[in-house]
């Protein structure tokens, strides 16, 4: 299936590693020229470690500008942007207070500022263009008031209402946005999620990660497997593609179940 996005060129915030360096995977795949932000840069042996990259701080308004700008200036204008980059408390929180409010505040830097920035740049950019598609990465955490990290799930529940908010915005300028949900993905969050819980739990009650984490599976997911980082891409992909030129304002789960909405 042609996605009709050959040669467009993509940001792909988070890139480096995890569902972004999957979905950077993926556009190189089906055709598109994807550019990695992030902090940290992909490790040598990651399937993107050849893909070009930017150190970019989505947190920071001004470095989001600088890198916006030198990317369109060496790739031409950015037709997709993808936005993964975002980060968790590290408190387990159930109930809430055992995240102290000093926690709540990179957490909503990192998530709901950094969204707003790239939406302030990308938004007008495409906007201009009169074409564009937006995609933002939240979780099924922010749609049904998930009580591990607090912080995290309110993030990823504005995440959700901006999408829609600029998606109206944006619309009679055939600009695109959706939002796309992952259930449970073996990534570094899910980890330090676990790691936190357990560090609360009394010594007879610790699990290792792998029981942990299966134990979750079987009491949360209706399929009873881990999501893994290229499902999450798929979608994420065939959402930034002319095959979905008819798709936004969207929130769309990738979590084998876990959400069902009617």
């Amino acid at each position: 299936m042609d996605l009709g996005i050959t040669g467009h060129t993509a940001i792909v915030t988070g890139g480096a590693s995890g569902i972004g360096a999957a979905t950077a995977a993926l556009l190189r795949h089906e055709g598109a020229r994807p550019v990695l932000w992030d902090l940290h840069a992909p490790q040598p042996d990651s399937t993107v470690a050849d893909l070009p990259f930017e150190r970019v701080d989505v947190a920071d308004f001004n470095n989001v500008q600088a890198a916006w700008d030198k990317t369109e200036s060496a790739f031409g204008p950015v037709k997709i942007l993808v936005h993964c980059a975002a980060i968790g408390s590290g408190y387990f929180g159930f109930p809430y207070t055992n995240v102290p409010v000093s926690a709540w505040q990179q957490v909503l830097q990192v998530n709901i500022l950094g969204m707003t920035h790239l939406a302030h740049i990308a938004g007008p950019a495409m906007s201009r263009r009169q074409a564009g598609s937006m995609v933002f990465l939240s979780s099924v955490a922010g749609q049904i008031g998930s009580p591990t990290d607090p912080p995290y799930s309110a993030s990823k529940a504005a995440t959700i209402n901006f999408a829609q908010c600029m998606a109206k915005d944006l619309a009679p300028s055939n600009v695109r946005v959706n939002s796309v949900c992952p259930g449970m993905v073996q990534t570094p969050l899910n980890r330090s999620v676990w790691k936190s819980w357990n560090a609360q739990q009394p010594e007879d009650q610790k699990l290792s990660w792998e029981d942990w984490a299966e134990e979750k599976i079987r009491r949360v997911i209706p399929l009873g497997r881990w999501q893994k980082a290229e499902d999450v891409a798929a979608m994420i992909v065939f959402l930034s593609s002319c095959r979905a030129s008819e798709i936004t304002g969207q929130t769309i789960n990738v979590d084998g179940g876990c959400v069902m909405h009617w």
